[in-house]
């Protein structure tokens, strides 16, 4: 029988808080929204509260990925050892602390206008449902966009009490931005999931997967240019828009040989660019 030590162990796996790349890249945005809605003044309380749902609905996100995948994962090299696909985890344990994590988050959204609680019904099942749409959808990484850029229509709600267009266009350059970086991912994967029939974007796109990759970094820093004219933002978030082009032409020298190792990089430093275009947001509201 396991201590609880090494119980709680294994849940944090479960929740991948040792690997926080993906807080950081659904955290991005959201403070992207924030600044913006809150107009370079976000309510500090709103920014806490955004803060730590979005450690709690990425924590219950990962869960409720690796129990749609428990069957699937102890197949492929790179999640075979996830606690689930090891039998660490029971599918029963993992449905109930996915359970408690959204419970969390919702409390925490009840301290919130109406509307931005009606959203949050919708973040969740676009969280708990995008695990499944790996075995039907081509592209699965846009569902995913939708779902890791639904904290930018909160923010605004929450701060508002409504979610503007410039809300939605936000978020539709966030869905290009994980097409990027979840395709990097998943060409880590290629193989794999060929093998056990999932579906990604690396399979849809083929050999014009990097092309691919790159138009997607594109159409993102072109829709948040637009976003910047829009709202009248100053030279620091173009230099941000600059310094993020710079990081994705990095990424496609990580990426145009195909090497495993390499890709999984190019994913992995994509928190650099979404760090200096919120970095860029930040500067801008201070002049």
């Amino acid at each position: 029988m396991k201590s609880w030590i090494e119980r709680l162990n294994a849940y944090e796996k479960l929740m991948r808080l040792d690997k926080p790349i993906g807080i950081l890249l659904l955290l991005w945005p959201t403070l992207w929204a924030l600044w913006i809605s809150g107009n370079g003044h976000p309510n500090w309380l709103l920014v806490w509260i955004f803060l730590l749902g979005t450690v709690l609905m990425r924590s219950a996100g990962c869960v409720m990925n690796d129990y749609a995948d428990r069957h699937f994962d102890p197949h492929v090299e790179r999640t075979r050892n996830r606690p689930l696909a090891a039998g660490q985890v029971s599918g029963g344990e993992a449905l109930l602390l996915a359970a408690v994590l959204s419970l969390l988050a919702f409390a925490l959204v009840l301290l919130l206008n109406r509307l931005t609680v009606m959203l949050s019904v919708a973040a969740l099942f676009l969280a708990a449902t995008y695990p499944y749409t790996k075995r039907f959808f081509s592209v699965p990484q846009a569902y995913l966009g939708i779902a890791f850029g639904f904290g930018i229509p909160m923010a605004f709600a929450a701060h508002n009490g409504n979610v503007p267009p410039i809300a939605w266009m936000l978020l539709l350059a966030n869905v290009f931005w994980s097409m990027a970086y979840d395709t990097e991912y998943a060409m880590v994967d290629r193989e794999d999931d060929l093998k056990i029939g999932i579906r990604s974007s690396a399979l849809f796109f083929g050999s014009y997967d990097v092309a691919a990759i790159m138009a997607c970094y594109a159409a993102m820093l072109a829709i948040l240019a637009w976003a910047g004219w829009k709202l009248h933002l100053h030279w620091p978030y173009y230099g941000g828009l600059a310094a993020a082009a710079g990081l994705a032409l990095y990424h496609y020298t990580l990426i145009k040989a195909r090497d495993r190792t390499a890709c999984f990089r190019a994913f992995l430093h994509n928190n650099w660019l979404g760090a200096v275009i919120f970095a860029g947001l930040f500067l801008s509201y201070l002049r």
